[in-house]
């Protein structure tokens, strides 16, 4: 079943009203379906994505949105309900966010060690170098509504 075909389930199911737009469907990082298991166990209701490799024209995600989430094999798993976005640097990222990102000890030291190797992969990918103390990062925080 495609992400807009899910959807479509979905917005019929909890009767969401026809207009009701999906904003994306993405696989998270590089072990998708651990994570996606994750978001649909509840403990992952978070995610940071680097705000300096969004394309030009690619819109930052908004209160308000939904997503489908995908595994591996680019299966949709369920759908997301943003409740918030916000932009910070690296370094300020706290513990809360790390918690709500629901991944290995859900700590903060955790969280910087494995998003900092991450993300100096993504930036070196894109040919531009990953600083924690100036690299903004999106952090949103979100629910899931259908599974």
């Amino acid at each position: 079943m495609s992400p807009e075909e899910y959807f479509d389930k979905a917005k019929s199911t909890l009767n969401l009203p026809k207009e009701t737009k999906l904003t994306s469907a993405y696989a998270f990082g590089l072990i998708p379906d651990q994570l996606a298991q994750l978001v649909i166990n509840g403990i992952k209701t978070g995610a940071t994505s680097a705000y300096d490799l969004y394309e030009k024209d690619e819109p930052l995600p908004k209160i308000g949105e939904y997503d489908v989430i995908l595994d591996g094999n680019n299966n949709p798993i369920c759908i997301t309900y943003t409740n918030s976005v916000e932009i910070k640097l690296f370094n300020d990222v706290d513990a809360e966010h790390a918690f709500k990102e629901g991944e290995g000890d859900k700590s903060l030291k955790y969280w910087r060690k494995v998003h900092k190797d991450f993300f100096e992969n993504e930036y070196r990918n894109e040919g531009s170098t990953f600083n924690p103390q100036t690299s903004k990062m999106v952090l949103e925080h979100f629910h899931v509504i259908y599974k």
